[in-house]
Parts: C-alpha cells; sequence; structure tokens
C-alpha cells in the first residue's frame, strides 16, 4: 500500500500558524484594548491644470506649524493611484494638518485641513506647470 505524500504548501500546521500571525499582527494594530483606535481620513484627488486627474503625485501630510503635534505622530508620505486619488489616516483628536503635493515638472501645492474627530474630509488639488 503507497503512502500519499503531504505537499508542504497543506499542511495544517503551517496554516495554523500563519493564521495565528495574522490574528497576532491584527491586535497589535487594533491597541491594547482589542478595539481599532479612532481615526480620521484625508482624502481627495490631484489634478493637472488641464483638468485630468495626474497619477504619482507625491502627498505629504504633516501638523501644521502652530499645532502643537502628539509626540508619537510621524509626517506621513503617500503617492496618488493611476486615478490621481489619494487617503491617508491621521488621529481622530483635534489637529490642524499641512498637505503638501508634489509633481514633477509641476509647482509644489500645499493646504491645511482642520481635524476635530472621526470624519472624512475632502482635498482638491490642481497643480500648475512649472515655468521653464
Amino acid at each position: 500500500m503507497r503512502k500519499k505524500k503531504r505537499t508542504s504548501g497543506s499542511s495544517p500546521s503551517r496554516f495554523l500558524l500563519a493564521l495565528a500571525i495574522l490574528s497576532a499582527g491584527a491586535l497589535a494594530a487594533a491597541g491594547k484594548s482589542g478595539k481599532p483606535e479612532p481615526f480620521a481620513l484625508i482624502a481627495g484627488s490631484v489634478f493637472r491644470d488641464t483638468g485630468f486627474s495626474l497619477a504619482g503625485a507625491e502627498l505629504t501630510v504633516e501638523p501644521a506649524p502652530e499645532a502643537k503635534a502628539p509626540s508619537k505622530f510621524k509626517r506621513i508620505k503617500t503617492v496618488t493611484d493611476a486615478r490621481g486619488e489619494f487617503a491617508v489616516r491621521v488621529p481622530s483628536a483635534p489637529m490642524r494638518y499641512t498637505v503638501s503635493v508634489k509633481a514633477r515638472r509641476y509647482r509644489l501645492d500645499k493646504q491645511e485641513v482642520s481635524i476635530q474627530g472621526e470624519e472624512r474630509v475632502e482635498l482638491f488639488f490642481r497643480l500648475e506647470p512649472e515655468s521653464k
């Protein structure tokens, strides 16, 4: 009688190990209480001067100069997707942020936004080309 060989991908112990790792990561992300941390969302779109979306624009979100940032807050950087859209999670505590956008061959643009709690704030940028 032949014994069936087990393939490495079908091992129940590996599946359980992977599940345990994913669960531990989710619990760590949820904080000490086991509940997700409350957050606000800064989202929007970046457009060219012609009105078309601008993919690959670099965004930076940081506390406004006059704002007292929580000690654990770090500058957040992201890039717009293929449709020129972005979304960034920030703490839900009341705070003012400066959102700056730059892209190759376009001028830097900045906007300030106030967060008051768990909310979604929409921003729209229309970048002008650099002068030659």
